[in-house]
């Protein structure tokens, strides 16, 4: 019978910092706060202002955590993304790179060019001075 008795304060005691808890739900941090210094550690009021910020704060951190994963699977596509962005760039330095390679080679075909048509209008200058003074 004396363990019957001993727990019954404990279930009645659950009961009301349970109901208490109830209580707080519609309370504001600061009026839960509150209350929870102003009673002992270990009073119903103490327990149940401490169950309720405990709740609130298991809430919040499971926000938050769904926050994060939200934002950690956004940038996960943003990587991706970028990271195709930065295949596509090299891709198109690399044309580029060959398409100027290519200017350069024929730049200097052109130049090799240039070189021949000034010599060989030179030659043509020099037989045609040639040509006139030898008629004279």
């Amino acid at each position: 019978m004396a363990v019957i008795t001993e727990e019954t304060p404990v279930v009645v005691e659950a009961d009301k910092v349970h109901a208490l808890v109830q209580l707080l739900r519609t309370r504001s941090y600061e009026e839960i706060r509150q209350r929870m210094y102003d009673n002992p550690p270990g009073s119903p009021w103490w327990v149940a202002c401490k169950t309720e910020l405990d709740i609130r704060n298991g809430e919040q951190m499971a926000a938050a955590l769904t926050a994060t994963s939200h934002v950690l699977e956004k940038l996960r596509g943003s990587t991706q993304h970028f990271e195709q962005l930065a295949e596509t760039l090299h891709e198109s330095t690399k044309e580029v790179l060959d398409m100027l390679t290519g200017t350069k080679e024929a730049g200097r075909r052109l130049e090799i060019a240039v070189y021949v048509t000034i010599g060989i209008t030179l030659v043509q200058l020099f037989n045609l001075i040639f040509e006139v003074f030898r008629k004279r």
